[in-house]
């Protein structure tokens, strides 16, 4: 397995020292230096640690030898496309240190801005913290099972009013629902 700490603090632009004292409870930059280069065992528990310091998921420290990950390799800049001045793994753009577990939604029929094949990534909220959200698309959970989904536009007392994204579609209020999942990140096939 290859070890990716170094890889990820450096591309969050963190010293040894920074990571060290963000994880919980601290440590010292020896440690993490340690850890990094297998000095140390990594194990599930200071994956975690450390995954937590760098907000990330703690699977995403190591990899396989065999196993192939996407490499960044360029940048857009102003004037045009940039060779980075060496290639480093990605890592999936979405914080994972934020409140609230992370939901998907994926979309199979075309509504406003959004296609088929797009996955909507969306970060749960409690709902006392709706006004985060205003103006902004959310996933709020109905009855029964099913949603509303499109832009929080309102929101008094327990209750909040979805505008859906199709054309024409009429405002959906949902009373008392147990949490709002706002939009973070879509991903998008070209």
């Amino acid at each position: 397995m290859i070890n990716r700490i170094r890889d990820i603090r450096k591309q969050k632009g963190m010293t040894l020292a920074d990571l060290a004292e963000a994880c919980d409870p601290p440590t010292t930059p020896q440690t993490v230096g340690r850890l990094e280069t297998g000095m140390r065992n990594l194990s599930i528990k200071w994956m975690e640690r450390i995954g937590q310091a760098l907000g990330v998921e703690p699977e995403l420290l190591v990899r396989s030898e065999s196993a192939g990950h996407p490499q960044l390799i360029a940048t857009l800049a102003a004037q045009g496309a940039e060779a980075l001045s060496s290639p480093r793994d990605a890592i999936l753009a979405t914080d994972l240190s934020g409140d609230g577990a992370l939901v998907v939604m994926s979309i199979d029929y075309p509504h406003g801005e959004y296609r088929p094949g797009d996955q909507l990534w969306l970060r749960q909220l409690a709902p006392d913290q709706a006004g985060r959200a205003i103006n902004r698309d959310v996933l709020v959970p109905r009855r029964a099972g099913r949603f509303a989904f499109g832009r929080l536009i309102d929101r008094q007392g327990d209750m909040v009013g979805v505008l859906p994204p199709g054309h024409g579609q009429k405002q959906e209020v949902v009373k008392d629902p147990p949490w709002i999942a706002v939009a973070e990140m879509l991903v998008r096939k070209l």
